[in-house]
């Protein structure tokens, strides 16, 4: 569980970084998505135009969680009792994810089988693991660039 959930904050972190760098496009990237999901889990169209809605809900719901709980992550707390505080809110918000999640599931499993929602869920995690290691890629070759570019002194 909370690896699918620093995957995903890592994927919206650096997603966010190439918006401002690569000019990212959510529309490209949500489509996408949607199309390897569709293809790994193997959708029909009916399944998917069920599914898909339904999906974007949870992820919709995730986001504004993941947001909540990203504001605290980066600054350290000055103190002992903000630190604590900062892992309880943190822990709360891990909580309020899987049970969304957990809504979520029993929602799909109206429209799509449980080997296809398991399907589905696999093809999320590896998409979000090939986008980061793209975007990785990307990063690494672009600093060489730069690096190679700047004169020697």
């Amino acid at each position: 569980m909370k690896r699918h959930i620093i995957i995903f904050m890592l994927c919206l972190v650096l997603l966010g970084a190439s918006a401002q760098q690569n000019k990212f496009n959510p529309q490209r990237f949500q489509a996408a998505l949607e199309q390897h999901i569709t293809r790994e889990a193997k959708l029909t169209q009916k399944e998917a135009a069920d599914f898909f809605p339904i999906y974007k809900e949870l992820q919709a719901k995730q986001r504004a969680l993941f947001q909540q709980a990203g504001r605290a992550r980066w600054r350290k707390p000055a103190t002992e009792a903000e630190c604590r505080s900062a892992i309880e809110k943190q822990d709360n918000v891990d909580i309020q994810i899987k049970k969304l999640q957990k809504q979520y599931h029993q929602k799909f499993l109206k429209v799509i089988s449980a080997s296809k929602l398991y399907d589905v869920i696999k093809a999320e995690d590896q998409f979000h693991r090939q986008s980061i290691r793209k975007f990785t890629e990307r990063m690494n070759s672009q600093r060489q660039r730069n690096h190679q570019s700047q004169p020697h002194r």
